[in-house]
């Protein structure tokens, strides 16, 4: 993956240079809004970067506990969809997608399937990995397709 990012930099620098700093930051923040968007799609249809299925969740341990229950058919990550939690930074240097505070720590939980506590106090669990964030060809192809296209118009 990092070969891919190596390739698609080394393919974008040169284009990218001969655009002033306002054209950058321009094209720059096109990426990143862009990039926001594919990233909350692909959550919300519950798919790592590489296409394959996120793990289901665990049943819960107690069965008459209806306080906190989770829907089973409910997707697995909506507030981190929201455009207010995935934050998209961008400047005529480059661009970033993540999470910020409370939310990047839960997301590393889950993007890096460590050992965490479910609840304050609560037991630990090991979470399986569930990507988040990543990079697919699909995302490489959008962005030479938008800068191709940012150079043209």
């Amino acid at each position: 993956m990092s070969d891919d990012l190596a390739a698609l930099e080394d393919w974008l620098t040169p284009l990218v240079q001969r655009l002033g700093a306002a054209e950058r930051r321009k094209l720059a923040r096109r990426l990143a809004v862009g990039l926001r968007a594919r990233q909350a799609r692909r959550i919300g249809e519950q798919k790592n970067p590489d296409g394959s299925r996120f793990e289901p969740r665990k049943r819960r341990q107690k069965l008459g506990d209806k306080a906190g229950r989770i829907k089973r058919t409910a997707a697995m990550y909506i507030k981190f969809r929201q455009t207010r939690h995935m934050l998209a930074k961008s400047d005529a240097d480059g661009v970033t997608v993540g999470f910020a505070g409370r939310d990047a720590a839960i997301a590393r939980i889950h993007q890096e399937g460590l050992l965490a506590k479910v609840d304050p106090g609560g037991p630990l669990y090991q979470y399986p990995a569930r990507r988040l964030l990543g990079w697919s060809d699909e995302d490489q192809a959008w962005v030479m397709e938008q800068v191709i296209n940012h150079l043209h118009g």
